[in-house]
């Protein structure tokens, strides 16, 4: 057999050649994973994980979850929740300057609350908000910015389903997480709200002069389309938060509450429910080939010791979890401009989740704000997922030299934010905490 150590280190670089070929992500760390294994613990040692770990994910219950949310968001696009929701705001908001952006803003928050992908949230807002913005002059650039911006909500505004994949990888509570990312979720669609308030008053080309006002009897009229997403938020995360149900049978709940909710809009024909499954279905097999590529791949780094020296490297040169937390925020920043969001985690987590708890780090906290940067890796050029999910739903209206210009402003708003939820951890924690009392 081969040194451990210069197997593991093989393996690292034989991933990052691969990734840069252009390979799947999924194969590319499964391949590796059982290469490396066969040559530290022989073809039996291999092929005992290839029989055992795919099962365990696929058949553990706590992960029914996932196809179950992507579904309720897939379910909640079809029952022109968005819409709903999107002339709601906007018949609030719309006597302000700027209120197409600040309705975008709201809208994005609330679809995000049934729907936990944060593509699905911009491609959705770009069909819809994006003609109505450029029909009113708002500026091109920074419309484009803030609807690829606020999807990124659908990754921290429960149910997320970047956090299930975060807790299926660390073996943390979904649940706990889920709650944890409400407060944060609201914070960042605060700031961004206030950020494009100032922006639109030092640089009022960026909009139009505020509309008339819509009248009040109007405003409260159009209100009846968003009691279906208060209902699914009521019973979603109040089924969770008060311990009713776990997460998994809150997926299920939730996914149930949007069928029927479409069905009572008579807004879901059966071609429209097949193509909700297929959509779901897809979704579900491809995240779930990742992880289980991922997971043969952590293994391998358990198995060589590459993870205890790299726990140990970073425990001699850091002096503080807060150091910690900044490294690895820069890392993640870095990195997101190049690999998408999904692959980043589960590459990275297998190397950072032991600093965390060698460090002592709570666990939902460092997810929250992993999270944060995941919204962050979104948005930024040149490999933002939002980005070219905007590019493709505008059909040729934006470039992306445009788009990357308008989400600019945008980051810096979610620097912020991530510096608030370092600096101060019950931003992120005192929901879950409350929870347990």
């Amino acid at each position: 057999m081969l040194d451990p150590t210069t197997v593991g280190i093989g393996a690292v670089v034989a991933l990052l050649a691969l990734l840069a070929m252009g390979i799947p992500v999924a194969v590319t760390m499964g391949v590796v994973g059982i290469s490396g294994m066969v040559l530290v613990g022989g073809p039996n040692f291999a092929l005992a994980q290839v029989q055992t770990l795919p099962f365990a994910v696929t058949a553990n219950y706590g992960y029914a979850v996932l196809p179950l949310f992507v579904l309720m968001g897939t379910l909640a696009a079809s029952a022109g929740i968005t819409i709903e929701l999107f002339d709601a705001a906007y018949k609030w908001l719309c006597r302000f300057r700027g209120g197409l952006y600040l309705a975008t803003i709201a809208g994005s928050a609330g679809f995000a609350a049934a729907s936990g992908s944060t593509v699905v949230n911009a491609v959705v807002f770009t069909r819809m908000a994006l003609p109505e913005m450029l029909k009113y002059g708002y500026s091109r650039s920074l419309s484009a910015g803030c609807i690829a911006a606020a999807g990124t909500f659908a990754a921290m505004i429960p149910p997320s389903i970047t956090m299930v994949i975060y807790a299926i990888i660390t073996e943390q509570s979904v649940g706990m997480l889920m709650i944890a990312g409400v407060i944060p979720g609201i914070l960042s669609a605060l700031i961004y709200a206030a950020g494009v308030v100032v922006l639109v008053h030092v640089r009022p080309r960026l909009a139009p002069i505020a509309a008339a006002r819509v009248p009040l009897v109007e405003r409260f009229r159009a209100l009846k389309g968003v009691w279906g997403i208060i209902a699914l938020v009521a019973l979603v995360l109040g089924g969770i938060y008060t311990g009713i149900f776990p997460p998994s049978a809150a997926g299920a709940t939730g996914a149930f509450g949007t069928f029927v909710i479409a069905l009572l809009r008579r807004r879901l024909g059966g071609g429209g429910l097949r193509r909700a499954i297929e959509d779901s279905a897809a979704v579900s097999c491809v995240i779930f080939t990742i992880l289980v590529g991922g997971l043969l791949f952590s293994r391998l780094l358990v198995v060589t010791g590459i993870i205890t020296r790299f726990v140990d490297a970073i425990s001699a040169w850091a002096v503080s979890p807060v150091i910690v937390l900044l490294l690895f925020s820069l890392m993640y920043i870095v990195l997101g401009a190049f690999i998408d969001t999904t692959s980043m985690m589960i590459i990275t987590l297998p190397f950072v989740f032991p600093v965390i708890s060698h460090f002592q780090i709570d666990p939902i906290w460092f997810g929250i704000i992993l999270v944060k940067l995941i919204e962050i890796s979104a948005v930024s050029p040149p490999v933002g997922l939002n980005l070219y999910a905007v590019l493709s739903g505008a059909g040729g209206q934006i470039g992306s030299a445009e788009l990357f210009r308008g989400v600019v402003p945008f980051l810096v708003m979610d620097v912020l934010t991530l510096g608030l939820l370092i600096a101060y951890p019950e931003i992120s924690l005192w929901l879950p905490r409350a929870m347990l009392r």
